[in-house]
């Protein structure tokens, strides 16, 4: 297209984000779904735009978006909250990561008839849960925050559960066995060390930020910071956007830290956060990097053969089904039912599976093209499972379909929720 009709293009987006954006306010339908729309109308549908138009730039474009979704929601953490949710994220994202590349994996394998070994690398590149779909997704609804919190560090957790475990089936089908514990110690070390510089960084960060704005045009000296921060991290072989998130939620509770009488030697002598400016700046950054990073995952899924499709289809209603026990046995029984109904409910898949989908194709493994089909399909059904089935909770009876799979959940809260009251009120 010509240069002009590119920069309407993007004008016109933006002005169709905002649209979203209050149709989403009004009816629950999520913006995001109807973003990815547009690029799947775009791309493989009218053959418009193509990812390789993108080059390099679409993946660091991609990763650039999640390591800022990361960062900002990371900022609106709770440290009380963020340590009563732990042992629930770490039940969630286990019980879904494992029964999600068991119950894919077994039945791709009848599916595809394809390797065991194979298929359950699949499910492996589709256990995890997309941080860029449920941050902007979860602010919108009546949840209480704790659940938020959970369905965030879910998203973060199994991201990298879900690149380790890929590379381990990936390792042991050129070497012919499976390293169990040097996934684990991988997983560990990746988790711990990420988070550990993630911390000691935003403490460095509130230490000279005071400095900083000081400088002039010194408002995105913190983004820059956290790529740089994500960079380094990367390049030491850990997880990036672990120490991202890790740095937006100590950044964001320094009042916390600094009333910790033994953290003060470390500390400025005032608490330093972001202020209220750059906080509201950072809102406007999520979102210009949100509408066209949906746009882009659109245009990025590749529709084959159309039987590639059904079975991407059946593999999603399996990874929703599975979604349900998950919920139940790792929410405490004190979460609302309306809350364990959304829970089992958001599972959507996002980057890390786009992704890791290219690496079988890269390594010229047996039906490389057919599992990345297969998992393009899968991202982009789980976003429309997760946007229709939170709008119908959200809006229709079938709240009450699925809060009576939650009987002994605390059940005060009411099915729906609040409506959201328009411009004009």
């Amino acid at each position: 297209m010509p240069v002009a009709t590119n920069i309407l293009v993007v004008g016109a987006l933006i002005f169709i984000a905002h649209a979203f954006t209050g149709l989403f306010s009004r009816t629950r339908v999520p913006d995001v779904l109807l973003l990815t729309s547009i690029g799947l109308l775009l791309g493989p549908i009218l053959h418009l735009v193509r990812p390789e138009n993108f080059g390099s730039v679409g993946p660091v474009f991609a990763a650039v978006t999640l390591v800022i979704i990361l960062f900002e929601a990371g900022l609106s953490l709770d440290l009380d909250i963020l340590g009563e949710s732990l042992r629930t994220t770490f039940t969630i994202t286990l019980t879904t990561f494992f029964l999600t590349m068991f119950v894919v994996g077994v039945a791709a394998h009848f599916f595809l008839q394809m390797s065991l070994q194979l298929t359950l690398m699949l499910g492996a590149i589709v256990g995890s849960t997309s941080p860029a779909v449920i941050v902007p997704l979860t602010k919108k609804l009546m949840m209480q925050q704790s659940t938020k919190t959970v369905l965030f560090l879910e998203s973060a957790v199994s991201d990298v559960l879900s690149i380790v475990v890929t590379f381990g089936f990936l390792q042991s089908y050129t070497l012919g066995k499976l390293r169990v514990g040097q996934m684990l110690g991988q997983l560990i070390a990746t988790l711990v060390l990420a988070g550990m510089v993630g911390g000691v960084s935003a403490m460095a960060w509130s230490a000279l930020l005071r400095r900083i704005r000081g400088l002039e045009n010194s408002i995105f000296t913190t983004p820059a910071f956290v790529f740089v921060l994500f960079g380094v991290v990367e390049l030491l072989g850990f997880s990036g956007y672990v120490a991202a998130a890790v740095f937006g939620a100590v950044l964001g509770n320094m009042e916390v830290f600094h009333g910790m009488e033994w953290m003060r030697r470390y500390l400025p002598d005032e608490p330093i956060t972001l202020n209220d400016t750059e906080r509201v700046f950072m809102g406007e950054v999520v979102f210009l990097l949100k509408t066209f990073f949906f746009v882009y995952v659109g245009v990025s899924i590749r529709l084959t053969e159309p039987w590639l499709a059904y079975v991407a289809l059946g593999l999603t209603a399996l990874i929703f089904v599975v979604r349900i026990p998950s919920a139940w046995i790792a929410l405490s029984r004190t979460t609302p039912k309306r809350d364990a109904a959304l829970v089992a409910v958001i599972s959507p898949k996002g980057l890390a599976a786009v992704v890791l989908a290219s690496i079988p194709l890269e390594q010229h493994l047996p039906g490389g093209e057919m599992l990345q089909a297969v998992t393009y399909g899968i991202v982009f059904l789980s976003i429309v499972f997760t946007s229709l089935l939170t709008f119908l909770i959200e809006r229709t009876r079938v709240a009450k379909l699925y809060t009576a799979l939650f009987r002994g959940f605390d059940s005060s809260a009411p099915l729906k929720s609040v409506p959201v009251p328009t411009a004009e009120a």
